[in-house]
């Protein structure tokens, strides 16, 4: 055990728990009201905002996973880059709207706004249910930065004993989550944002300057890892995966619950736009840290007698510590891992309230209570939000943890199924709402299936189109297939008539 790092880590872990708990007395509210528990009473303007979504989108598992994926796969990596650049003239434009009709009629969830545009309950539970089978294995993986650090630090043993700190720093979430809700998030996530910026700004200085600079860094990557492999007469290569991967999570990064609950936290749409101007500054975060994926292979640290333990048992995700503990001295490599831990806390805590929203209003309220008071839905909430966070434990430590990278693979591929009755209703209600719920149930099959023909290793399809092989991401194509569906029942049962109930006015979206 290396205790100047642990020393470290457990002093800023400490005192983001206090905060934490310090957090239900800011900005006070009635916390058995679930829009002031849930939504922190939709009073974070410009600057809170900015951090609660920073913190809430670039997680624990991103300052790991791509650069791992760079450090693995070479330049496929990267993609996560432009679609960082992608999503935020799409968040500009389209969730402004969205907050403003949320804002009037007092919704909490996406499936709220779905069951007030097309009043289908059908619809609003598929919604619902897509957002908390989609976040679930997010959540869990939320656990994998921290089981690195936490391994990395030399902390842990056997059976319960190496399990006991994943354990108490859970319970700590569990905790604090439970009493302050979105307000604990928000703050923590301020803390987190300074240790991670502080944390890249020595990376891009130092070890490039202790390998020689950046040309000796790319010159020791083998080529094939710098660039992506060429189409053919016969396929589009890695370039039509690359393409498709990067607009389709663009496309559904602003559908999960834990993104939607921090745009609708924001006291006003003004405050969604310049953030949407904003939070481009994490996108250059974000290349930074893929860039570690090539410092690592540069530096060799998986050749390196002292990290080849990490390796066996974390793979690629291994190479952020390694490196870190290879080029800096043990103080600064506790801060570096505290701003990882501290970023598994802050996604963790938004995504399991945004679980605990979702179910709460559009699976308890809507199905089993609807006369349910406003102090027993907030109860219910906080109450799930603990099982949420439970279960993400329970997995991470008896499952394997393919199965959580698995599921969350499928979870992107879901989620994106919820884009026709979520977005497009946002400007018109042409289409009918059994028609959206057979386009989302085409979708979700089709998906599953081109992630089940790739055995749930890989979301990039090879899609054949005459002779001709477009590989693409599998998420795209399922929902190519849900809007053609969608549109095309819509074509018929409008044409049949009948009644369509919408409590919204074109004016609420203003």
């Amino acid at each position: 055990m290396n205790w100047t790092i642990v020393t470290v880590f457990v002093v800023l872990f400490g005192g983001v728990t206090i905060l934490g708990f310090a957090a239900a007395r800011w900005r006070r509210g009635d916390l058995d009201l679930l829009h002031e528990w849930g939504l922190g009473g939709r009073r974070f303007g410009t600057v809170v905002t900015w951090f609660l979504l920073g913190g809430d989108l670039y997680t624990a598992y991103t300052f790991v996973a791509v650069p791992a994926l760079v450090f693995g796969a070479g330049a496929v990596g990267f993609f996560a880059v432009p679609y960082t650049i992608i999503v935020y003239p799409f968040v500009f434009l389209v969730f402004p709207r969205f907050w403003s009709v949320a804002h009037k009629h007092g919704y909490i969830t996406a499936a709220d706004f779905v069951r007030g545009r097309y009043g289908s309950r059908w619809l609003t539970v598929a919604v619902a249910v897509t957002g908390l089978v989609a976040t679930m294995p997010y959540i869990a993986l939320q656990l994998v930065g921290l089981q690195v650090v936490i391994g990395a630090m030399g902390v842990g043993g056997q059976g319960l004993m190496g399990d006991l700190p994943l354990i108490i720093a859970f319970l700590i979430l569990a905790a604090f989550t439970y009493t302050s809700g979105l307000r604990a998030p928000a703050a923590i996530a301020v803390v987190k944002d300074v240790l991670i910026y502080a944390t890249i700004l020595a990376v891009i200085i130092v070890i490039p300057s202790e390998l020689g600079g950046y040309g000796k860094v790319f010159a020791a990557v083998a080529p094939a890892k710098l660039i992506l492999a060429a189409p053919t007469a016969a396929s589009l290569g890695a370039y039509g995966g690359y393409a498709t991967l990067a607009l389709g999570s663009a496309l559904a990064l602003f559908l999960y619950p834990h993104a939607m609950t921090g745009v609708l936290s924001a006291n006003s749409r003004h405050v969604i736009r310049r953030n949407a101007a904003m939070l481009p500054a994490y996108s250059i975060v974000l290349g930074l840290l893929a860039l570690m994926g090539y410092m690592a292979l540069a530096a060799g640290v998986k050749q390196n007698p002292a990290y080849a333990d990490g390796f066996k048992q974390f793979g690629s995700t291994f190479a952020v510590p390694a490196l870190l503990m290879a080029s800096f001295p043990d103080w600064f490599t506790g801060v570096a891992f505290a701003a990882i831990g501290i970023g598994a806390l802050v996604p963790a805590a938004v995504m399991s309230i945004a679980c605990a929203n979702l179910f709460t209003r559009n699976i308890y309220k809507e199905m089993i209570r609807p006369d349910c008071s406003d102090a027993e839905e907030s109860r219910m909430a906080k109450m799930v939000s603990l099982i949420v966070k439970i279960g993400a434990l329970v997995f991470i430590i008896l499952l394997p943890l393919q199965y959580a990278i698995q599921l969350q693979l499928l979870g992107g591929i879901w989620i994106i199924q919820t884009l026709p009755a979520v977005i497009f209703g946002l400007y018109t209600r042409w289409f009918d709402p059994r028609a959206l719920l057979a386009g989302w149930a085409a979708g979700i099959a089709t998906g599953t299936w081109m992630a089940g023909t790739l055995a749930f290793k890989a979301s990039v399809f090879p899609l054949s189109v005459f002779g001709y092989t477009v590989p693409g991401y599998a998420a795209l194509y399922a929902l190519i297939v849900n809007i053609v569906v969608a549109a095309g029942l819509s074509l018929i049962l409008n044409a049949a008539g009948g009644e369509r109930r919408d409590e919204t006015a074109a004016a609420d979206y203003r």
